[in-house]
């Protein structure tokens, strides 16, 4: 009876102690058409550098304009869809958005992406996101920003605001409505 006691004291100590170990999740979640204002050290402050040129940048030195940020991996085939009508979108005259399609896997690399990029002949910046960008991204957005076959976008607005777009291909002429919808 002493051991039971013993035993079942020592599981609550255990269970206070693994209880004060876990964070809490963030609650800070967007839906698709939620506005996000432009804060400090988040995803829109950290340097990346395009694939192509070597040039490194943040996505917030392209305030005042619309960005379309698409998130991707090389291995998934709904982001290549994804990613032609991008393309289809960028052919219009009228397209006054800026693309970036940022790689959120882990395992990939610059030359992999890189490769991707020539063997489709996609003519706009490609990055391979830093883990910080992406967790920030997630904090920001959820875990769906991350999850490249369900193809998530996000619109950056001139004054800096974000929303995520809805998931799955979006076809180009819907992209430029959203452009048109703003933030």
């Amino acid at each position: 009876m002493k051991v039971m006691k013993g035993l079942l004291l020592l599981l609550l100590v255990l269970l206070a102690v693994a209880a004060g170990c876990v964070q809490p999740a963030s609650t800070q979640k967007t839906a698709p058409g939620d506005n996000i204002s432009y804060g400090p050290d988040n995803w829109r402050n950290i340097e990346v550098t395009d694939v192509t040129t070597g040039e490194t940048f943040t996505l917030s030195d392209f305030s005042g304009q619309y960005l379309l940020i698409e998130t991707f991996a090389v291995w998934c085939p709904t982001c290549l869809s994804q990613q032609i009508e991008i393309a289809k979108m960028r052919q219009s005259s009228d397209d006054p958005a800026l693309h970036f399609s940022l790689d959120v896997d882990p395992s990939e690399d610059e030359n992999r992406v890189r490769e991707h990029l020539e063997r489709y002949s996609f003519d706009w910046v490609f990055v391979v996101a830093p883990r910080e960008m992406s967790q920030s991204l997630v904090d920001e957005f959820g875990v769906t920003i991350v999850n490249a076959p369900s193809a998530p976008m996000i619109l950056m607005c001139p004054d800096g605001s974000a929303r995520l777009l809805r998931t799955g291909v979006k076809p180009a002429g819907e992209l430029a409505s959203e452009i048109e919808k703003g933030c």
